[in-house]
């Protein structure tokens, strides 16, 4: 598999998608195979990205391929990866309605049963802390825990998968839902799906939903 250019098509796609504006975010896959990483580089636009721009580092965030400075949040990247064998994919975002709530430092539970089945739960807020540091790394690793996403206080949102396209779907399912449980708070208290249900429904969309 291309990963440098599974990143720049990513990149294009994080921007199209609404999940964030010029350079914000960033991106990071995994080759499951040499566990190299491959990361989108500092402060470039996603439409001007190359393959040549793609930054390769190791599990230790040191770089092994790539002229580019990596993006300022590697060592997110690599926290993250290094926590869970299961992540090969992870966009870090910038969504309008999800950053409300990290505005707010407030959690975002499972209210609708899109959220059940895909965020595993309640998304957590990660504690505040600057770009780009260690702090910030293990704050966003401690959030995100086992589940899809997190959001990052004051800042956007994390969410990862097996692959890119799990790791966007669930950055969707997170914006949609943030987006409904915005409006619902305007109109009165919101009741979350109970966890035996949301456990139920995540385990079904993972082993029993759609065609084998």
């Amino acid at each position: 598999m291309n990963y440098k250019k599974l990143i720049v098509d990513s990149g294009l796609r994080m921007l199209k998608s609404g999940l964030t504006v010029e350079t914000w975010g960033n991106i990071s896959l995994r080759d499951p195979e040499s566990g190299l990483i491959y990361v989108t580089p500092s402060g470039m636009p996603y439409d001007i990205i190359n393959e040549d721009d793609v930054v390769v580092l190791d599990s230790e965030c040191n770089i092994v391929d790539g002229i580019r400075k990596p993006t300022i949040e590697s060592g997110m990247h690599v926290g993250i990866m290094n926590a869970r064998p299961d992540v090969n994919a992870i966009i870090h975002t910038h969504p309008v309605d999800s950053q409300v709530f990290a505005l707010l430092h407030m959690d975002i539970p499972p209210v609708i049963d899109e959220a059940a089945q895909l965020l595993c739960g309640t998304v957590k807020c990660a504690e505040y802390a600057l770009p780009g540091t260690p702090e910030l790394a293990e704050n966003v690793v401690k959030a995100l825990g086992n589940g899809v996403a997190c959001l990052m206080a004051n800042h956007g949102a994390v969410c990862v998968g097996s692959n890119i396209d799990a790791a966007f779907k669930a950055g969707t399912v997170l914006e949609m839902t943030s987006k409904i449980y915005f409006k619902a708070l305007c109109i009165g208290k919101p009741v979350p799906i109970d966890d035996e249900k949301v456990a139920f429904m995540a385990d079904f969309v993972a082993n029993q939903y759609g065609q084998k």
